[in-house]
């Protein structure tokens, strides 16, 4: 095993390996050749989370999706025919796009491009940024051989954003969202000459060229970033925001609320899954200040769909079922609220740790965050064969574990026995000069 898929392999969660596994196996059934790129290798080469899944192949990628989605039951979230990128959603929330190899030309700034299958040194040299050129082979015959063509992992080392090629910026002008976005998450410098190429293309107006399709794909990432209020916050200084939505400005940027749903997402243990569909609840902050009027302006802008809508729009009233559920004074025993709350999707858990005034409800959802979900995390699967006596994978599994996760939950902590403390033997006062006993301390004279 080369260095690098060890770096990978130690790197990734058990769900995304498994997702890599489903890939591998469906590029090696089709014979065509796999490598991790993107977002993937600059997390993994930089020492960041590993967020999101990026694949490339040198042949038909949507021949792959639709393979790994019907073999490990994911969802299409999004389909790009032109650029031949699928993005899928596994069970356990792990997100993966595969792309194929491509080399884009474009015929004018903002333009659409004349897409053409290409080697993956070609579809690397054709990159946004340096930081985001860089791939790993998943093949048989060369895993783990790292092909780094514009010198990222450099760039990398250095903590510098830079631009694969000198019109990265003016072709795809959406590129300059990602170039602050990123800018902010990994908190590089932006090298001279790609500062100004950015300042080019502001001074050129071109961000004004980028399609709502794609402005609303960068608000989705701006939604999955793990601090939304600093990339919004970064935005606001640019003068981008009016991109979105002229009510994006001024008072109407809400950055006390996203300040404040940064502090709760840390209540949220690390290592243990907490799935959260982002969007909806970003966008439920992002226009608390709007009137109705600019919400639906918002809607056809973006040009957003029902599903989008609905996740935004429902919220609130999700949000309200859960807390009068949370009320239920069948929720004493620690079990119960667990089986609550882990049913629960994450974005209501966390919009109620924003919206709710009520503090039975704060302190049962800052107890399950704290206490129950991660002594329920502890519980391991030889636990629970020994105590059930059933296999991972059999029908009373699931039912058997969660019996297991109870009792546990419920246990009343025991007592700590109080150490014995030998007694301490009399110990006489020995003899005092002037041949009579003193009382053990001296009297001070008083102040005066």
């Amino acid at each position: 095993m080369s260095d690098y898929m060890f770096m990978l392999e130690s790197r990734l969660s058990a769900d995304q390996k498994r997702v890599v596994g489903e890939f591998q196996a469906a590029a090696a059934e089709a014979n065509v050749s796999l490598f991790l790129t993107g977002g993937a290798m600059r997390d993994m080469l930089g020492g960041f989370p590993i967020r999101d899944l990026d694949f490339t192949v040198e042949g038909n990628s949507t021949k792959i999706a639709r393979a790994v989605a019907k073999a490990a039951q994911a969802e299409v979230l999004e389909e790009d025919e032109h650029r031949k990128s699928v993005e899928l959603r596994f069970p356990g929330g792990v997100t993966a796009e595969i792309s194929m190899a491509r080399r884009e030309r474009y015929a004018k700034p903002g333009g659409k491009p004349v897409v053409e299958p290409a080697t993956i040194h070609e579809d690397l040299r054709g990159r946004d940024l340096t930081v985001n050129a860089v791939a790993l082979s998943l093949n048989r015959a060369s895993r783990g051989l790292l092909i780094d063509p514009t010198n990222g992992l450099g760039d990398l080392e250095r903590k510098e954003l830079r631009t694969a090629y000198n019109y990265a910026l003016y072709d795809d002008p959406v590129r300059i969202l990602r170039l602050i976005r990123l800018r902010v998450r990994l908190g590089f410098m932006i090298d001279e000459r790609t500062a100004g190429q950015y300042e080019n293309v502001r001074t050129e107006r071109l961000e004004n060229l980028v399609p709502p399709r794609r402005l609303l794909r960068e608000l989705r990432h701006i939604a999955e970033d793990p601090d939304p209020g600093a990339v919004l916050r970064a935005f606001e200084e640019e003068k981008l925001l009016p991109l979105f939505s002229p009510a994006l400005a001024g008072p109407k940027v809400n950055l006390a609320g996203f300040a404040k749903l940064h502090k709760l997402r840390q209540l949220i243990p690390d290592g243990v899954r907490f799935p959260v569909e982002n969007f909806g609840l970003f966008l439920n902050l992002l226009t608390e200040k709007f009137t109705p009027k600019e919400r639906a302006a918002l809607v056809t802008a973006l040009a957003m769909q029902k599903a989008d809508q609905d996740a935004w729009h429902k919220l609130d009233a999700r949000g309200k079922k859960l807390e009068r559920d949370l009320k239920s004074t069948k929720l004493t025993r620690p079990s119960n609220l667990y089986n609550v709350l882990s049913k629960a999707p994450g974005d209501q858990v966390l919009f109620l740790l924003l919206r709710s005034q009520l503090r039975l409800v704060q302190d049962r959802i800052r107890n399950y965050l704290q206490k129950y979900l991660p002594m329920a995390q502890e519980v391991t699967d030889d636990e629970v064969r020994a105590a059930k006596g059933v296999e991972p994978g059999t029908p009373k599994w699931e039912k058997a574990k969660e019996e297991v996760i109870a009792a546990k939950l419920n246990a009343r902590p025991k007592k700590p026995v109080p150490e014995e403390v030998p007694p301490v033997p009399p110990q006489s006062p020995g003899p005092v000069p002037g041949g009579s006993l003193r009382r053990a301390y001296t009297r001070q004279p008083s102040a005066r």
